[in-house]
Formats: structure tokens, sequence, C-alpha cells
């Protein structure tokens, strides 16, 4: 799977190092009023160690470095933001399999997958088009548990195969024996496409598959395009 650093985690840094930053501020602001009502109130004839004065400064300013190294940090993960963006370049031209949240219909299949917590004494997958109808139904004869994939022959309930290049997603509804709801979670389709360009609006790099938008960090796998 392709990886890149996302534009939240960079802004989970960022937030970090503003955090601390506020937090810098306000000790600072307080040693500093403190350290000025010390050297008011001192006793003339025992004054202030002048050597804790400096270390306590010292450290004051330690921080503040460190800050300043955390910035620059952060401006590293922002910089490898940009690694993702190089994958999907790579891509162009590539056949690619990507994970999403529905699935293309090629070659006159679609694959889809989804997890299940336990076993179902019922399992009924409905397998919507893009208006959002149920044009297939299906009822899986294993229920087991786990990870499941199920390919769909893309013929709809009436028997008639569909064309290639709709986009299809899945309701995935398991039950119990005494009729409970079983939560699948973990909804997914698998695209398979060509590389056409790669989109970095967002600020999340992703590669176009068939004119759907797909994250970098969704291809599964690249091969050669056929010729």
């Amino acid at each position: 799977m392709a990886t890149a650093v996302s534009s939240q985690n960079t802004a989970s840094v960022l937030d970090r190092i503003n955090n601390s930053r506020t937090s810098l501020a306000t000790n600072k602001e307080t040693f500093l009023q403190l350290l000025t009502t010390q050297l008011k109130n001192q006793d003339p004839l025992s004054p202030t160690d002048t050597t804790q004065m400096t270390q306590q400064i010292t450290q004051m300013t330690g921080v503040e470095q460190q800050l300043v190294t955390n910035d620059l940090l952060a401006a590293l993960v922002g910089m490898n933001t940009g690694t993702g963006l190089s994958e999907g370049v790579a891509m162009i031209g590539k056949q690619v399999a990507a994970i999403s949240d529905t699935s293309t219909l090629k070659d006159g299949k679609a694959t889809f997958s989804w997890t299940q917590p336990s076993a179902s004494a019922s399992l009924k997958v409905e397998i919507k088009n893009a208006s959002g109808k149920v044009v297939r139904t299906l009822t899986p004869e294993d229920q087991k548990s786990g990870d499941r994939v199920i390919t769909w022959d893309g013929k709809d309930d009436s028997g008639a195969q569909l064309p290639n290049g709709g986009v299809y997603g899945i309701v995935v509804t398991a039950k119990t024996g005494d009729g409970k709801e079983i939560k699948a979670t973990n909804i997914k389709g698998r695209t398979e496409g060509v590389v056409t360009a790669v989109d970095n609006t967002t600020g999340q790099p992703m590669v176009v598959v068939d004119g759907k938008t797909i994250p970098v960090d969704n291809v599964v796998g690249i091969k050669a395009a056929a010729a």
C-alpha cells in the first residue's frame, strides 16, 4: 500500500507545538513576574544568588530553542506530504487496484469486502447503484465471522448483465439466530483501472482511476497497463 504523511498528521504536530508555545508564554510571563517581585523585595544584605537566576533564564531559553527545533521538524513533516504526490505521479498510465467505498463494474464483475465480528445465521448483501437503488440481492451461504470478500457477477435480480463502468456500493445485513443484528464494519469496494491523473487540491494526494478520485494510500496493487 502506498504511504504518505497526511495533512491531518501535520496539523496535529502543529497543534501540539502551538499548545506548547502558549503554555511556555504563560509560564515565562509568570516566571518574569516572580523574578521581578523577588528582586524588588530582596534583602539588600542577602541578595538573590545570580547563579540561580542565570540557570533559570538559561532553562527558559533552552525551551524556546526546542520549540524552534519543533517548528523545523513540523516543516519537514509538511514537506514529506509531497511524497504521496510523487508516488501518485509515478502511477500515471499504470493499472492499479485500490480500496474505496464503492466498486466499479469491470469485465462483468465487481468485488466487495467487509468485516463480520461474529458468525451469522442469516446474511444478505444488497448491491446498490450510484442512485442508491438495489439492483441485486445476494445471500451468501458462508456466514463465518472475520474479513469477508464477495465477487458480484454484474447481473441484476432479473439476470440481465449490467454495463461495465457503473459504480456500486453494498449494504450488509447480518443477523443472529434470534434475529439480532450483527453490525458489519469496514465495508469497502475494490476498484481497478488505469491512473489518468493525480489531484492534490484537498492537500491529500489522490489518483484518478476511470474518472474516480481515490486516495494514494488506498492503492493496494500496481502493474503495467495492458497494451
